[in-house]
């Protein structure tokens, strides 16, 4: 089992849904990302969800977009994402997931990627641009190297497609909420009850949602749902407004422990 399926097991076994923070590597800059990661463990973080910048997302929205701008200005690319992960190794186990866009890995090298990604550490890759019908080569070289490649669902989404990502994918489902970019939302989506049941029933693979979940009584609501609740834009933007990289790691630390706590009461 890969750390992720271990992780899920885990949780499974104690009835807890997975807290999935998203933060941005490189903002504000690469040394404090690291410190933010051990933090958002410390306040109870079951997975991490590490984006990459890149300089033409397609699934993000306004906030991380921004943050994207930040570390690309702080020269933060794959190699130094790499560094950053060997370097938390250091002091944790935490499953760390990169989302990345595919023309990262496509000038990388889909072998070579996925080679470096387990030397440094990582546990697996969300890729919103890599559908499961062209990622058979990534998805084998992911299976050599024992990392999960994690695909996506939407509430477009028919059986066919359910079906293909779950045969095609490792590691969890990642269920997008909502149709759209990523960014904090007033309310949850109708229909994602229905529609992760649905999943977790033709897959039996843990099903976790992202995409518009901000506060802690809304993380509450959607773990009594999903197998993982993934939150981006609101740590995305605690980090944007803090006052200094300090701050960033205490500022984003509080709202995830905030958010946990959440999780937390709602129970499964």
């Amino acid at each position: 089992m890969t750390r992720i399926e271990n992780k899920f097991a885990e949780l499974k076994d104690k009835r807890r849904s997975a807290f999935i923070p998203y933060v941005m590597a490189g903002d504000p800059d690469i040394e404090t990302t690291g410190k933010i990661v051990l933090e958002l463990e410390k306040s109870g973080a079951d997975i991490i969800e590490l984006g990459v910048p890149f300089s033409d997302p397609l699934a993000d929205g306004p906030t991380i977009q921004r943050a994207a701008i930040r570390a690309l200005k702080q020269k933060t690319n794959l190699k130094k994402v790499f560094a950053l992960v060997k370097e938390i190794r250091k002091s944790s186990e935490i499953p760390i997931i990169l989302m990345l866009y595919y023309n990262l890995i496509h000038k990388y090298g889909e072998k070579r990627f996925a080679g470096d990604s387990a030397k440094a550490g990582v546990d697996g890759f969300i890729v919103p641009d890599l559908p499961p019908e062209e990622g058979g080569a990534l998805a084998s070289y992911c299976r050599k190297n024992g990392l999960d490649l994690i695909f996506l669902l939407a509430p477009t989404s028919d059986n066919e497609r359910i079906s293909l990502v779950s045969k095609s994918g490792g590691g969890f489902i990642y269920y997008v909420s909502l149709t759209g970019v990523t960014g904090a939302r007033e309310s949850i989506a109708a229909g994602v009850e229905k529609a992760v049941k649905k999943i977790r029933r033709m897959s039996g693979k843990p099903v976790c949602v992202g995409f518009g979940i901000s506060t802690p009584e809304q993380a509450g609501k959607m773990a009594k749902i999903a197998d993982g609740v993934i939150v981006g834009s609101a740590i995305v933007g605690k980090i944007e407004k803090a006052a200094s990289p300090e701050d960033a790691v205490r500022d984003a630390g509080k709202f995830a422990g905030e958010l946990k706590a959440g999780i937390s009461r709602a129970g499964r």
